[in-house]
């Protein structure tokens, strides 16, 4: 959804402020997209570590990336740590956005890929083979879909939710 009244994001500047309108200030929807390159590619490493044998690798990597879902969830995609990477190193070096995206979904599937990931991280702990595996795998697909694809599995479960009344947008 674009927010153009919220230029300040649209420069990757936005620091949580609302628009006029009260719906939160609009982010640069690559960012997301960026930030589910990266996820996807360390996913990826999870799955390889843990079908190759090395399971504690694989659990630790895993363990790292459920708790930067937490924080995005939790903090919101402007305060993602790949976010914070994409305003540092890469918008610099592109045009502004043609329109902006509303926070709330990306922030919500930032949930969906700490729930599924945490629950890979549990039942390893608890010694469930391959479970870390499959959790990667299925968080993969995800991230994959979103970097290459732009579709957002988490996003697109926020705006199911909204319409069917479980999830209120404001």
């Amino acid at each position: 959804m674009s927010h153009p009244e919220s230029v300040e994001s649209a420069t990757g500047t936005g620091t949580g402020t609302r628009t006029t309108t009260g719906a939160p200030a609009g982010i640069d929807p690559r960012a997301p997209r960026f930030s589910a390159a990266i996820t996807a590619v360390l996913l990826l490493a999870v799955v390889v570590l843990s079908v190759a044998g090395a399971t504690v690798a694989a659990w630790a990597l895993l363990t790292v990336l459920s708790a930067i879902f937490l924080w995005g969830a939790v903090a919101g995609v402007k305060r993602h740590p790949f976010g914070a990477i994409y305003r540092t190193f890469v918008r610099p070096r592109l045009a502004p956005p043609s329109e902006l995206e509303d926070p709330r979904p990306p922030t919500f599937a930032q949930l969906v890929g700490f729930i599924v990931t945490i629950v890979g991280v549990v039942l390893g702990l608890l010694g469930v083979e391959y479970a870390v595996a499959i959790a990667a795998g299925f968080a993969f697909i995800a991230a994959f879909l979103n970097a290459v694809f732009d579709y957002c599995l988490g996003c697109q479960i926020y705006l199911l939710l909204v319409r069917a009344r479980i999830v209120q947008r404001a």
